[in-house]
């Protein structure tokens, strides 16, 4: 019966049952042995007994010719029967008054007791249920991937607060874990799609380039039009096929040391156009991390080419390189700004998603491969536009990445 009961209210019984029941049963032992103990301590008819033979006995000595200190011994005796009655009466008056004077003190500080009890036990169930039903309800929302509340006041034992925080940490590792975890599976499916399109498309452009190279060498020069259009679109499908096909796969083979200045300096001079204005930035000496060259190259040539082309014709992109930290040790951070006009918040949401683009015949790869290759080396990647106008790309790198780029 009483496990059907709510938390509290079991909680509430427990309490009072811990406090009341003792404090019954010495209530009532005490009433009992007081009962039973002062009547035979205030038994008068006993006392008066013994006056009436002790005044019988007193009486036959009176005619007895007796010596002064047998007399006055004799009144003495008489005297101590005398007080010894009187006080035996009045303790039977008393006795006859004191016992339900005393059975109702005893009720009364019964309930005096229960009200105290009931009121701390309130308390104190209070103090613990509210918070407990309060968490239990959290790890409902927590195991149905839903928000936790706001903070809400302090209730409870410092303890509990101490929970609060940590199961708001956990619950915001569990999210992460979850969004991460979709997010790969999500990538997983595009890669292993890009990965097919580009091998069933590589399958017939290889003898279409075969084709175009003879009618090249054989086509009259009536046909040159048409052959500028077959070798252009054939162009634009082997970069998409290649841009596919890397997507499609992660970095390969054992990571080795990159020298980021030097990684940096050449994509920036091998990438950005002649008509856009560059700046570096770059540390005294080498900046050392482990990783795999050619993929880093890819994703920051790829991240290079979008800012020229959102800066355009004498544009400034400005790629700077310093020394930062991750909370698993020391990293490297990478920043390409432009000084283009921005992107939209719209924008920057989807940025990073595969074959999403604004540039006519565009894959929307580049920025997802840059993506890929930087999480595939443990680190992170981000855009934000600054007040002052442009876009920023950062890069953060762990020097030393906690686990190898699977191929």
């Amino acid at each position: 019966m009483l496990t059907t009961l709510p938390f509290r209210s079991r909680l509430l019984a427990i309490l009072a049952a811990l406090a009341l029941v003792p404090a019954i049963v010495v209530t009532i032992a005490w009433s009992v042995g007081m009962g039973r103990a002062l009547p035979l301590i205030g038994e008068s008819a006993a006392w008066e007994r013994v006056a009436g033979s002790g005044s019988r006995v007193i009486e036959a000595l009176r005619p007895v010719d007796l010596t002064p200190a047998q007399r006055e011994a004799l009144q003495a005796h008489e005297r101590e029967l005398g007080q010894s009655l009187t006080q035996a009466r009045r303790l039977e008056f008393i006795v006859d008054r004191f016992v339900p004077l005393m059975a109702a003190g005893a009720i009364i500080g019964l309930l005096m007791l229960a009200v105290i009890v009931s009121r701390v036990a309130g308390h104190l169930s209070r103090q613990l249920s509210r918070p407990l039903n309060e968490l239990v309800g959290w790890t409902e929302r927590i195991a149905n991937d839903q928000p936790l509340p706001e903070a809400a006041p302090v209730r409870g034992a410092p303890e509990f607060e101490t929970l609060r925080r940590r199961m708001r940490a956990m619950a915001g590792e569990l999210s992460e874990g979850r969004t991460r975890a979709l997010e790969a599976e999500r990538l997983r499916a595009f890669r292993e799609s890009a990965r097919r399109f580009a091998h069933e498309l590589k399958n017939p452009l290889t003898p279409i380039q075969f084709a175009l190279a003879r009618l090249e060498r054989e086509a009259p020069p009536s046909l040159g039009d048409v052959v500028e259009v077959l070798r252009v679109e054939t162009t634009r499908l082997d970069q998409m096929s290649r841009a596919f096909a890397q997507f499609g796969r992660l970095p390969e083979g054992p990571p080795s040391d990159v020298d980021v200045g030097e990684l940096v300096g050449y994509s920036a001079r091998a990438t950005l156009p002649p008509d856009v204005a560059m700046e570096l930035d770059l540390p005294d000496g080498e900046v050392m991390i482990r990783g795999h060259h050619d993929a880093l190259q890819r994703a920051l040539a790829n991240v290079l080419l979008n800012a020229a082309d959102a800066c355009g014709p004498r544009g400034t992109v400005r790629i700077s390189v310093a020394r930062d930290a991750l909370p698993t040790g020391p990293a490297v951070r990478i920043d390409v700004r432009d000084n283009g006009p921005g992107m939209p918040p719209e924008r920057i949401k989807t940025l990073w998603e595969p074959y999403v683009t604004s540039k006519p015949g565009g894959t929307g790869l580049g920025l997802a491969i840059a993506r890929q290759a930087i999480l595939a080396h443990d680190g992170s990647i981000a855009v934000s536009c600054p007040e002052g106008g442009g876009t920023v790309v950062t890069f953060v790198l762990p020097v030393a990445p906690a686990s190898r780029p699977a191929a």
